[in-house]
């Protein structure tokens, strides 16, 4: 009993002593002074492709060279350059039967520009009132074929939504020719004629993940990942009389707790395994930054990965919580959790299932190779009415929800940081 007594002290005694050199590490002041740069007016809403991003990535630099990280391997300085295509549509029109399809009623996701006109080798496929027409439009895009959809009249209002989207541009890592998807919404009993003209814009740009390292000193072959998304929307429909899409929470706060938890453990400088801290770019339009990363480290290295999103404010549990996605698929939350022991914080299952956030944020390109990469967030998704809108503003977050997270983080990590604990790998995804 004595015995019992004894360990619960130290445990205390050893937690209160952690919290207390972690509380002076890091300042809610330099908490607060970086996200309000990151989510201010003049980075335009940080929007990939943008001057906006531009401004963060160098203010990102800035901060890690403060903190005396280096570059990843093979880098001269902290940006991990990679392309991409971006393709814009110019014009797209549509006969079917000898119709003329109107204007607003079709829309063409492809590489390259075409004329199909009957074409043997363009498959027609009906998407009927019993489909999931936004089920229907992702697959497209990996068929690798050309194909013509006829969309039921019942979709009118998703069709709208993706049309918009797929206007706006997209971008991928390569454009495949042979690949193309046009969807046309009304009601066709059958297709005996069709014509299909798309005139569209690809340019290779350059894009950017921002990322820098502490080596391990005795492990430095073991990586431990902490990362965030620095990219937001940028400038979209006005609300209110504004447009800038700040993105303070979504992920202006991630970012801001993968510059604090560099800062730390630089300071600490006691990390056995390698860490690297990663900002990434494109998350909001397709993960390509994750995604790119993922190919230059050896997934098998990588112990764990802490992808922080969205920590703005207090969480469905309350004050001192946060969740972690794909809790079950690995002990990465029970170690987290167990590191806590002795404070007021609390790590939770996702309580969002049905969203399936394990596989919407920049872990996933991680997590799908069996890597134990899970998110950590406090957002209530369910009913954040500023979720991309002009109103996810600096004015709108919890700063000390924020600094009391990235705390608990740089806690809860200390044992896989210094080598003792080693999460238990994810299943692979199988694809």
């Amino acid at each position: 009993m004595k015995k019992t007594l004894a360990t619960v002290a130290f445990m205390a005694i050893s937690a209160y002593s952690f919290a207390q050199d972690v509380n002076k590490l890091i300042s809610q002041d330099d908490v607060t002074r970086i996200i309000k740069t990151l989510s201010a007016d003049d980075m335009q809403g940080r929007a990939t492709f943008t001057p906006g991003i531009e401004k963060a990535a160098q203010f990102i630099e800035s901060e890690y060279t403060k903190a005396g990280l280096k570059p990843l391997a093979g880098n001269t300085g902290y940006r991990q350059n990679f392309t991409m295509i971006r393709t814009t549509p110019v014009k797209v029109s549509a006969t079917v039967n000898g119709r003329t399809i109107p204007t607003d009623s079709v829309f063409a996701a492809a590489g390259a520009s075409f004329n199909w006109s009957n074409n043997s080798d363009v498959q027609v496929v009906q998407i009927g009132p019993e489909k999931n027409f936004i089920q229907e439009y992702l697959a497209s895009a990996k068929s690798g074929k050309k194909t013509l959809f006829l969309v039921d009249p019942r979709f009118q209002a998703a069709f709208a939504r993706v049309r918009k989207h797929v206007l706006a541009g997209s971008a991928s890592f390569k454009t495949d020719n042979n690949q193309a998807s046009v969807f046309v919404i009304g009601k066709f009993d059958s297709v005996k004629s069709f014509e299909v003209s798309y005139e569209g814009k690809s340019e290779e740009l350059p894009l950017f993940n921002i990322a820098g390292i502490i080596p391990g000193k005795t492990k430095p072959d073991e990586f431990v990942v902490f990362s965030g998304h620095y990219d937001h929307l940028g400038i979209i429909k006005p609300m209110e009389g504004d447009s800038i899409a700040n993105g303070a929470d979504d992920d202006a706060s991630g970012t801001t707790a993968v510059i604090s938890l560099a800062k730390y453990y630089k300071k600490l400088n006691n990390n056995d395994r390698t860490l690297i801290f990663v900002a990434f770019t494109a998350e909001e339009i397709g993960e390509y930054g994750s995604q790119y990363f993922a190919t230059q480290v050896n997934p098998d290295k990588v112990v764990a990965m802490f992808n922080i999103e969205m920590i703005g404010k207090a969480s469905k549990f309350g004050q001192n919580s946060a969740f972690i996605t794909g809790f079950d698929r690995s002990n990465f939350g029970t170690i987290l959790q167990q590191n806590l022991k002795g404070t007021a914080f609390e790590f939770h299952p996702d309580p969002y299932p049905e969203q399936d956030l394990f596989y919407r944020s920049d872990n996933a390109s991680l997590a799908e190779k069996g890597v134990p990469a899970h998110t950590i967030s406090t957002d209530q998704i369910d009913i954040d009415k500023l979720y991309h809108t002009v109103k996810d503003e600096f004015s709108s977050l919890d700063v000390n929800n924020i600094t009391s997270t990235i705390r608990a983080i740089a806690l809860s990590s200390r044992t896989i940081v210094s080598g003792k604990d080693t999460p238990t790998r994810v299943p692979k995804l199988e694809k």
